[in-house]
């Protein structure tokens, strides 16, 4: 249920709402809006028709039923777009936001090469893979702390917040010292435990969809942060397992328009992890800027051919100087409303 209250409604009467919400046994959430302010009782359906006396309660406008499964995620609960700043970085306003490093955290010299060609092409946001899951036990399992350390470092000498995976519950503290946005996997976005986890963290959490997942399943995920206290969620499409052989995945497209009408959170793709090909990483790109995407994370590496996980899908430094290029070229025209666009 939404409790939507009056524009004079005072502090107290607003406390005493949140007060008798909680007494019935459920979850408040505030969103405090220039003009009024939208209280969210999150929990068991079976109390729907007590919550409906609370458009008795002094200073409620009206009572309103959120018709979505995922309550806090939904546009029901917040009209306006969230944007998740990180530093300087916004993700989800209007600029679009690129996140770039390796795949995997292979040596220091790497990581700072990397870090480098980010941070000159325009990158914002640099990633790499501490702790790798991988379908064979016997590939490249990451550097795990120490390859953390190096994300770090590498940041701090770029000023550039760093992104990178967390797999177990048991890591979240050490993952959160080194890093900025902590990002929960394709094999991990119904591993609830970890999803409740991270949403008692202090980071923001990008949260990529999984191979089999709905949207809605995607964003009931989601939900699972939300209502465990993290609202800085970052929605990641990075392609579904079809019958298509062509490419490593099926890249959805169409869940950027979808998910934007859906949700407030904000949304981009990974058309590495899509394509599973190098050659096909800057048209998806090209793709997400002219869907409406608020950004992509993308592979890069300096020797993709030596590259100890997803080499084929990891561009070299002068293939990402030209995705930036066209990135900005396409971000202008969109921007300006060339050809109708807009």
């Amino acid at each position: 249920m939404i409790i939507l209250m009056k524009k004079n409604a005072t502090g107290e009467e607003i406390n005493h709402v949140t007060e008798w919400i909680t007494s019935v046994g459920y979850q408040t959430h505030l969103s405090r809006g220039v003009e009024r302010t939208i209280i969210g009782a999150i929990g068991d359906d079976r109390g729907r028709i007590q919550l409906k006396s609370a458009a008795f309660l002094p200073g409620v406008e009206k009572v309103v039923p959120i018709l979505k499964p995922y309550k806090l995620a939904g546009r029901e609960f917040q009209e306006k777009d969230t944007v998740i700043q990180v530093g300087e970085v916004l993700i989800g306003g209007p600029a679009f936001t690129v996140i770039a490093g390796p795949c995997s955290i292979e040596s220091e010299e790497q990581m700072m090469e990397c870090g480098y060609v980010a941070k000159k092409a325009g990158a914002k946001i640099l990633r790499g893979g501490a702790f790798k899951p991988r379908t064979s036990p016997y590939s490249f399992q990451g550097m795990e702390e120490e390859g953390l350390k190096l994300l770090k470092k590498v940041g701090e000498r770029t000023g550039m917040p760093v992104v990178t995976e967390v797999m177990n519950t048991t890591d979240v503290d050490m993952i959160e010292e080194y890093s900025d946005i902590l990002q929960i996997g394709a094999r991990n976005v119904q591993n609830f435990a970890l999803l409740k986890r991270v949403g008692l963290c202090r980071k923001p959490i990008l949260l990529k969809r999984g191979l089999m997942t709905t949207i809605e399943e995607l964003l009931m995920s989601a939900e699972y942060i939300l209502s465990s206290g993290n609202g800085r969620v970052i929605l990641c499409e990075r392609g579904i397992r079809t019958f298509e052989t062509a490419t490593r995945n099926t890249l959805d497209i169409s869940a950027v328009p979808v998910l934007k009408e859906l949700t407030h959170l904000p949304v981009i793709i990974d058309p590495s992890h899509a394509a599973g090909h190098a050659k096909y990483i800057i048209p998806l790109t090209r793709a997400a800027v002219a869907v409406g995407a608020d950004g992509v994370i993308v592979e890069i590496h300096p020797e993709p051919e030596k590259a100890f996980s997803d080499g084929a899908q990891s561009l070299r430094p002068e293939q990402f100087y030209r995705l930036m290029d066209e990135v900005n070229i396409l971000e202008a025209a969109m921007r300006d409303g060339i050809g109708g666009l807009q």
